[in-house]
């Protein structure tokens, strides 16, 4: 399996994961946008229609009053369902839903499987955002529009008590996801300890990544690692008890997916990204699912700097 497609599949647990940890925290009579809203603190209501950039939106999409965008709902906390199962909350869902706004269109979420989107853009939906990571390769075959970035992040617990230094894990308890590209690099740094004859690594793979940032609550773990917009969600619903230990690693660029060659829906959404950015819904939007450290300042198409 490609590092993507073992992010991905790790995505899916962590999916899985969180969506049962927010299910837990629930009351049975709430319902999916209830849920949602508990989640993100971002009313994407209060974003208004710029009318110039509005005017930017080719006329098929604007007469048809809708913006259609195709998500794989499996990947919190970018976009995955609420607690009612059917409901699509996450960031990327408050991005897409203020990028219509910004338009003066409903947004309608089309649940996809990440391979479809690609393929999919421009004849199923308008739009792909679904965390994709800008490839040279999928720029052959869509435009995209950068809004975001993501890499690996480190986690310990609050004011890192058992002093975890990333340069030197040897001797470290590291929590991780099973089947992720972080288990594979924590192995990695345990091979190498031990070659250099410095104190042992244990690794603490789990399932569902709610567990392994549970480790480290209890002490089980001193540091767990995954995608750094899955552990700064993982790290914000825990409160006060973990926090991200230095920057993220790996960092590439994410775009949000238009049909190639389509050059007037590109520059309608690249303007309303930067809008976003610019007036500080977009910041607003991924504070509210803690993942802001993947905040970048400027939308372009088809960027030459993808990380």
């Amino acid at each position: 399996m490609s590092m993507h497609g073992l992010k991905r599949f790790a995505a899916a647990l962590a999916g899985a994961a969180l969506l049962f940890g927010a299910a837990a925290c629930g009351t049975s009579d709430d319902t999916g946008e209830a849920a949602a809203a508990k989640q993100g603190a971002f009313d994407v209501a209060s974003v208004k229609k710029d009318d110039a950039i509005a005017a930017m939106v080719p006329k098929s999409i604007a007469d048809s009053g809708k913006l259609t965008v195709g998500m794989e709902l499996s990947y919190a906390p970018a976009e995955f369902l609420a607690d009612d199962g059917k409901t699509p909350q996450g960031y990327d869902v408050d991005l897409a839903k203020a990028l219509g706004r910004v338009f003066g269109l409903d947004t309608e979420i089309v649940s996809s499987t990440f391979d479809s989107i690609v393929p999919s853009v421009g004849a199923k939906y308008d739009l792909g955002i679904t965390a994709m990571t800008i490839t040279q390769e999928r720029m052959d075959a869509v435009d995209f529009v950068s809004y975001y970035k993501a890499g690996s992040s480190w986690a310990v617990k609050k004011g890192n008590p058992e002093n975890v230094d990333t340069d030197d894990l040897c001797g470290m308890k590291i929590a991780v996801q099973v089947g992720t590209t972080q288990e594979e690099e924590a192995n990695e740094i345990k091979e190498q300890c031990k070659a250099d004859g410095k104190k042992a690594v244990e690794v603490l793979p789990s399932k569902l990544q709610t567990d392994a940032a549970t480790a480290v609550v209890t002490g089980k773990a001193d540091v767990f690692y995954a995608d750094s917009p899955v552990a700064g969600y993982a790290i914000s619903q825990t409160g006060d008890q973990l926090e991200e230990l230095g920057s993220a690693e790996g960092v590439v660029k994410q775009g949000i997916a238009i049909k190639k060659g389509d050059t007037e829906l590109a520059k309608a959404v690249q303007a309303g990204m930067q809008h976003l950015m610019d007036d500080g819904d977009y910041m607003k939007i991924l504070k509210a699912w803690g993942v802001e450290n993947g905040a970048i300042d400027k939308a372009e198409i088809d960027p030459t700097d993808l990380d």
